[in-house]
């Protein structure tokens, strides 16, 4: 009898600390299905920052790495460098990634640096208590933002797109952007981190999927509600599909 089901041996059979409705989950099924279909779980290596994703080393049955706030891609860099025939993966939030790591994010993929990053994106700050991100919609309402984000009268600026920032810079090579608010949406997710993961293995340059994620808790809104409010709010501002595919297999 073929197995069409089972738990991926790259994530650990435990309980989460994440919330109910948390993406996180969900993005740590997908990138151990893509693991341990490629036989990589002894070559893997994962990048987990301050955060929620600080909690990554918990479920991963590989190697990880805790960084400092900010610092992944540095991190990432020294590690895939020294062992460029692993897979080495950074996994970041929003607040992590684009605000106190912006350089750091900017630079790695303008040097082509041969890791990836699996982006989560869920507009807020999440363990630290719901403040105000750079991806934060304007009119989102956060703990440092009562009224709603206001880019002008409040000076908060706008969301930073951060795939077509990315976009701009020679040294990407595959930015897609998935979801995972529903099953068609995570399928295709997986085919990114997928596509990703292979060319990072072939030896091409910076790739990085940005998953957009519910974070109910912060939000203050149910599991249910919070993936209608991204359905309405974060996938019309944040499109999908795949940014930039400059990958060799493709030409």
């Amino acid at each position: 009898m073929e197995l069409t089901y089972g738990h991926p041996k790259s994530l650990k059979p435990i309980q989460t600390k994440y919330c109910p409705g948390c993406g996180h989950g969900v993005i740590h099924r997908l990138i151990t299905e893509v693991i341990d279909e490629l036989g990589l779980q002894t070559k893997s290596i994962i990048m987990n920052p301050v955060g929620c994703s600080i909690w990554a080393d918990l479920y991963f049955d590989f190697d990880s790495v805790q960084v400092p706030h900010g610092r992944t891609p540095a991190g990432a860099t020294g590690v895939k460098r020294m062992l460029p025939d692993h897979l080495v993966i950074c996994y970041q939030g929003d607040g992590d990634l684009a605000a106190i790591g912006t350089a750091e994010i900017i630079h790695a993929a303008n040097r082509g640096e041969k890791f990836t990053t699996i982006f989560v994106n869920n507009a807020i700050y999440g363990m630290t208590g719901g403040q105000m991100a750079p991806t934060t919609l304007v009119g989102q309402k956060a703990t440092t933002a009562p009224e709603g984000r206001d880019p002008i009268e409040a000076g908060m600026g706008y969301p930073i797109q951060v795939c077509e920032l990315l976009a701009t810079l020679g040294g990407t090579k595959y930015l897609a952007r998935g979801a995972v608010n529903n099953p068609a949406n995570t399928r295709k997710t997986k085919q990114y981190i997928k596509k990703a993961f292979e060319a990072q293995m072939r030896g091409e340059g910076f790739t990085m999927v940005e998953i957009l994620s519910q974070c109910p808790t912060n939000w203050g809104l149910s599991p249910a509600k919070s993936v209608e409010w991204l359905e309405e709010n974060m996938i019309p501002f944040y499109k999908l599909g795949e940014v930039k595919n400059t990958l060799e297999e493709t030409k």
